[in-house]
């Protein structure tokens, strides 16, 4: 399975392609931050992370998506600008006919780190450790995207092998 785990944010929006072999290990695809000018307007903001989304989409072909939920904004404002930027990741995925699953922030970091308040650099670590990356990352927001991909790979992981014994 290949998760695309999209890390939205108003100055960038992190992505992760993360695989998961039939052996049941993580394999980094891809991974980095669309950087978004302030100095932009909005709508070219928006078209900048729609149409790059789906480039990534476009090149690795994921079987899902995962994105992290809303969870906190320092002000109205704030919450507004994330919301379009979640609204305009999700409509990529869905355009390419992909289902979203969404997180809660200590969702994904008790997934990844054991632990739903880890700090952004213990994600960066365990993110590296677990995709046995021979460098951590960068910026911050592609291993929380790749943090993301890799809740969703476990999770999903997890649901599947339930149903398996259930029947």
């Amino acid at each position: 399975m290949r998760v695309l785990g999209i890390d939205c944010g108003g100055e960038y929006t992190g992505y992760g392609l993360v695989e998961m072999t039939s052996r049941d290990r993580l394999i980094c695809l891809t991974c980095g931050a669309i950087k978004l000018s302030t100095r932009d307007p909005l709508p070219k903001r928006l078209y900048s992370i729609y149409s790059q989304l789906g480039e990534i989409i476009s090149e690795y072909h994921p079987d899902e998506v995962a994105i992290e939920d809303v969870f906190y904004a320092v002000n109205a404002k704030s919450a507004l600008k994330l919301g379009q930027v979640r609204g305009v990741a999700m409509l990529v995925a869905a355009s390419a006919g992909l289902h979203v699953a969404e997180y809660a922030p200590l969702t994904i970091k008790s997934s990844v780190v054991g632990y739903g308040r880890a700090e952004k650099q213990q994600v960066q670590h365990m993110v590296t450790q677990l995709l046995e990356l021979p460098t951590p990352p960068e910026p911050l927001d592609a291993s929380d995207a790749l943090a993301i991909a890799i809740c969703h790979l476990h999770t999903s992981g997890t649901l599947h092998k339930q149903r398996a014994i259930a029947h």
